[in-house]
């Protein structure tokens, strides 16, 4: 009888049309329910995970028996191809620790300059703007994010395919909640304008990847961009060096998910500070006071800025860019008394679980004190804006730095305040935004 039923309408597809339409709300609804809830979705059998025990279980201390094979996984593989997000077991361990020294501290501190020089100039094109009114800020951090990410991933030549990747990296990721929920196997594969430019996306970016690492086998061994890093680095345990059809996926991830997780959290996150104008000015005092003379900051400039960090793991927490995470279980487990048999999956909302009363003091609230060095550490299974345990995210130092000196120099650029309500959420690949996010920008 459930399959004969209306998907949607209730039984066992009870949550398959909301999942599809509305995932964030429906994970808020389910939220009270339990820490671990059965999902009504057909025959798929699914399960959401809303306690940090059963969180830490799955990303951190019993990783074995939930693996990446979903189907986001596979529509994510289709776009972005086989890099670090998306590889599972040895192939996987084998590309990380080639690439792990590109992302050390030590590595990352060279882009400090990139990040600086970026975001100054961000901020001249926003103060061009906002003379003519209210500022929709989606587009400029875009496009901010896409060049600090592309310079420090090929280098400063990469400037004249800007406009193509912005674009193809767009007509990637757009499709990939409804690629992920649709109820047939294969969405991709209809003929429909939105497929078709995703498929002509997907083959003029991955040329344009083959290019930029061809040209970077040319350059000199000590060249500093990180995919000459990744081209030079070799697997310490098996001297192996990666091919360039890994450095292709490697690059299309980094730029793809990297540029536009970091860009969505930063335009949420002026909306937060127009909003807040008491946070801003402590912001651009602590900017003034680090900084001095200086223009933009360098590496150890930005970790000088610890309120200003405290701001952004706040935006993290109320706008996590990777808003769910997904995992299919291939041993029975049991997560908080629940049993979860192999063959099944399980849902982390990341977002409902940064905005759950029962974690979080107020949590709809926008307190950057609450990650105070005196404030309580929150719980690994509570916070997790990159993911946790050995898959958390490989570039979360480069986009908290990229985060705090962009902001950081923004509010002591401009004072700002909103012009309209609250952005509307949009779940895709990231958590984005439905319409503009406008600003009043008002130069200091």
């Amino acid at each position: 009888m459930a399959r004969t039923e209306i998907p949607g309408a209730g039984g066992a597809w009870a949550h398959a049309l909301p999942l599809a339409r509305d995932p964030i709300g429906l994970a808020n609804r389910l939220r009270d329910q339990g820490p671990v809830v059965p999902m009504k979705v057909g025959w798929a059998r699914i399960f959401l995970l809303n306690a940090p025990a059963a969180v830490r279980r799955v990303l951190v201390d019993n990783v074995g028996p939930y693996r990446k094979r979903t189907r986001g996984y596979d529509k994510l593989r289709m776009s972005l191809g086989n890099g670090l997000v998306t590889s599972e077991g040895d192939f996987w361990l084998r590309q990380r620790r080639i690439a792990q020294p590109a992302f050390r501290k030590k590595a990352l501190a060279g882009f400090a300059g990139i990040m600086a020089r970026r975001a100054l100039h961000t901020a001249d094109r926003l103060a061009e703007r906002a003379q003519q009114g209210p500022v929709d800020v989606v587009g400029p951090l875009n496009r901010m994010a896409l060049e600090i990410v592309a310079e420090a991933l090929f280098g400063a030549e990469v400037d004249g395919l800007a406009d193509d990747i912005e674009r193809g990296v767009s007509d990637l990721v757009e499709p990939f909640w409804l690629y992920t929920t649709a109820l047939y196997p294969r969405p991709e594969l209809v003929p429909r304008p939105l497929n078709w430019r995703f498929w002509r996306s997907r083959r003029a970016m991955r040329r344009a990847m083959r290019r930029l690492v061809t040209e970077a086998r040319r350059r000199p061994d000590d060249a500093r961009d990180l995919i000459s890093m990744l081209m030079t680095a070799r697997d310490p345990e098996t001297g192996e060096a990666m091919s360039d059809a890994q450095l292709i996926d490697e690059g299309l991830t980094l730029v793809g998910a990297g540029h536009e997780t970091t860009a969505n959290a930063m335009a949420f996150g002026l909306d937060l500070l127009a909003r807040h104008p008491a946070v801003v000015e402590r912001v651009a005092a602590e900017v003034d006071e680090v900084l001095g003379d200086a223009a933009g900051p360098d590496a150890g400039q930005i970790l000088a800025l610890r309120y200003t960090r405290q701001v952004v793991d706040e935006i993290l927490r109320l706008h996590p860019p990777v808003w769910m995470l997904a995992r299919s279980v291939h041993e029975d487990d049991v997560l908080c008394d629940v049993p979860i048999p192999a063959r099944s999956y399980v849902l982390v909302s990341v977002y409902s679980i940064h905005r759950d009363p029962a974690l979080w003091t107020d949590p709809e609230r926008f307190d950057p004190d609450r990650f105070a060095p005196d404030a309580p550490t929150p719980d690994r299974g509570a916070y997790l804006p990159f993911s946790r345990g050995r898959r958390q995210c490989i570039g979360d130092r480069f986009a908290l730095m990229e985060a705090v000196c962009a902001l950081g120099l923004l509010c002591r650029r401009f004072t700002m305040a909103p012009d309209g309500p609250p952005p509307v959420l949009k779940p895709a690949l990231t958590l984005r935004t439905r319409g503009p996010i406008r600003v009043r920008l008002t130069p200091r």
